[in-house]
């Protein structure tokens, strides 16, 4: 099983991630560590990323969910997974990965992300993720609401992927 944290920038991702992990007892990856240092150069100067910025990002994610899998291996990764077609890539048709959407209100998202220190990613972006956005259906995540504690919010994760 291949879980992938999703969501904006400030939804918790690498946390929840990081919790999942550890309870699962197998490995974590976060997905910012495979962007390009073109990509992270241009968001943290607010300069939202394009399609075409990302299409690499994302094949590479998937070549390390493949390995995950080929070595039978449960994984925790994250990956703001933002469009259907994001997802579609990640997912690659294979039912073995399972999205983890962290919703979460602009106003706690802003609050999470100006509290942030030592980030690449320039809040101004906010805006520009949450426009881009195409919230994942019950067929295509568990989605689970930010404004629970990170404990609730991997039971709850836990509890769902149980229920599948």
């Amino acid at each position: 099983m291949i879980l992938i944290a999703m969501g904006v920038s400030g939804a918790g991702k690498t946390r929840i991630g990081e919790m999942l992990a550890e309870r699962l007892h197998c490995a974590f990856t976060d997905g910012d560590a495979f962007h390009s240092a073109a990509n992270k150069e241009k968001m943290h100067h607010g300069i939202p990323l394009t399609d075409e910025d990302r299409w690499p990002w994302l094949k590479t994610i998937r070549a390390a969910i493949e390995e995950k899998q080929k070595a039978g291996e449960t994984a925790v990764f994250t990956c703001s997974s933002l469009k259907r077609s994001y997802r579609d890539i990640l997912r690659a048709g294979d039912k073995d990965v399972c999205f983890v959407y962290l919703k979460g209100s602009r106003e706690v998202l802003a609050e999470r992300l100006g509290d942030r220190t030592g980030h690449f990613f320039d809040p101004s972006l906010l805006q520009s993720q949450l426009d881009t956005l195409e919230e994942p259906g019950d067929d295509e995540a568990i989605t689970v609401s930010i404004d629970l504690t990170p404990e609730q919010i991997v039971d709850e994760v836990l509890r769902q992927v149980e229920a599948r």
